[in-house]
């Protein structure tokens, strides 16, 4: 049985994973960044029965290899960025191997601020990226094996594709809730993932509450700069690691957007921005 954790890139997956980890996989809801290993990332190389020669030829693999390496019969949380709208013809997952997926939205605003942090774009880069319907992340190995390729899609097909999809549950959240609601989100997302798994055991509250502390944004930030974190990536420009974790909710856009590529997100995104009731200026 496969639980996803689904987001566009930098909208607050690796939160909701920390999040989810220190309570399912610690004792005490005490975190730590071993905890993650437990949720894998899908796609993913590792996840793979045969070498992928093309996208278009790991995209075919998707649902064979999410058969092949996740069981029904035990939970499976899994992290992805992949859009669920079909590369080529291929579907991403349907509700024969997923039980239900948790996602993640973010204000398109704060995201691109993150993307050129993250991955060293510019400004007028990362707005391309966010609305090109063909964008992707992809490595390759060194025998160009193409299985950890993962289709984005735009930002805007992305969400779409799994709030309105009909294979499965979702449960819909805002990044921003785990500022403004963190308990009651949280909350949601606990009793969201008992529900797929058929349990009616209350939630720990003890447990919980060290979850929610030890995964909170300052202490997640200073792991990263005391115990390093394996997600984090070089920087093309100058070769140095780069933070992973870097501003969080100290991301307004409102104080650091452009207001040229402001503008730009408004109109692009205007439909998007009303509909998820985001500031609209």
């Amino acid at each position: 049985m496969i639980i996803w954790i689904s987001s566009y890139p930098k909208s607050g997956n690796t939160y909701i994973r920390s999040f989810l980890a220190s309570y399912y996989y610690s004792d005490n809801g005490k975190f730590s960044f071993d905890q993650l290993l437990k949720i894998h990332q899908f796609p993913n190389m590792k996840f793979s029965k045969f070498k992928a020669l093309s996208k278009e030829d790991a995209s075919k693999n998707w649902i064979f290899n999410q058969n092949s390496f996740f069981q029904k019969e035990s939970l499976n949380l899994l992290k992805t960025h992949n859009c669920l709208f079909p590369y080529k013809g291929n579907e991403f997952t349907t509700g024969e191997e997923t039980s239900g997926a948790i996602y993640i939205v973010r204000d398109p605003r704060n995201v691109i601020t993150s993307l050129t942090h993250h991955y060293s774009l510019n400004y007028d880069q990362a707005f391309n990226y966010m609305i090109n319907e063909d964008s992707s992340l992809l490595e390759t190995s060194y025998e160009k094996d193409h299985s950890n390729f993962t289709f984005l899609s735009s930002w805007s097909n992305h969400y779409k594709s799994w709030k309105n999809n009909s294979y499965f549950k979702t449960l819909f959240i805002k990044y921003e809730d785990i500022e403004k609601k963190k308990e009651e989100t949280f909350k949601k997302i606990i009793l969201f993932v008992e529900s797929l798994k058929n349990n009616n055991i209350p939630i720990n509250e003890k447990k919980f509450y060290n979850s929610i502390k030890s995964t909170n944004f300052t202490n997640l930030k200073n792991k990263e700069l005391n115990e390093g974190f394996e997600e984090s990536v070089h920087s093309k420009k100058t070769g140095k690691k780069i933070n992973f974790f870097n501003l969080g909710f100290n991301n307004r856009w409102q104080k650091i957007l452009p207001s040229d590529i402001k503008e730009k997100i408004n109109r692009y995104f205007s439909e998007d921005l009303k509909a998820l009731d985001y500031y609209y200026d």
